[in-house]
């Protein structure tokens, strides 16, 4: 739209105008402005209560919401707390219960590795008394069969030397070549 010829120049208007604009259109301005103003007054006395309402509602509805919000937000923070609270308590406890349990296990590492050194010493001792055991039958047994041997060897000599003189000489010998040997005692 041009809006030019409200800004004509006051010598092309003609006299009793304003701003180039006739009685005519003054006059519906005005009725215009006053209608426009009727009814924003006759819209504001009909509406204004009930959108004052429904905003004062959304508005009492949002603070409820932020407000339970807030609370929960409060209980929540104190859930976490409680929760890490609860969270420290189980990791003292679980080191705790860690550190009972090395300790206990090196009691008894300890206690088995002494038992075992027990058993192995026992076992260690009867080994040296079996061998010891072992070491003396296998002396009596030589003994035993040197004996033997020697009343073998006797016999068949006396029975080759009937000479009263070969048998005392070879007796004499025999008993001395044990009386030379060393018994273990």
């Amino acid at each position: 739209m041009d809006f030019g010829f409200l800004l004509s120049t006051a010598a092309e208007l003609p006299p009793g105008r304003v701003f180039g604009i006739d009685q005519a259109t003054l006059i519906n301005i005005v009725a215009n402005v006053v209608n426009v103003a009727v009814l924003a007054a006759f819209l504001a006395y009909l509406l204004y209560r009930p959108v004052r309402n429904i905003l004062n509602k959304r508005t009492t509805k949002i603070q409820g919401q932020l407000n339970q919000a807030e609370e929960e937000l409060e209980k929540a923070t104190e859930l976490r707390r409680k929760y890490e609270q609860k969270m420290e308590e189980v990791e003292r406890e679980r080191e705790e219960i860690l550190s009972e349990a090395r300790k206990v296990a090196a009691d008894s590492g300890r206690r088995l590795i002494a038992e075992a050194k027990k058993e192995a010493d026992t076992v260690r001792e009867r080994a040296a008394a079996n061998v010891e055991m072992e070491w003396e039958r296998a002396e009596n047994d030589m003994r035993t069969a040197i004996i033997d041997v020697s009343a073998v060897m006797s016999e068949k000599f006396v029975k080759l030397a009937i000479n009263k003189e070969t048998h005392d000489k070879l007796f004499e010998e025999t008993i001395s070549d044990l009386e030379g040997m060393k018994w273990r005692d």
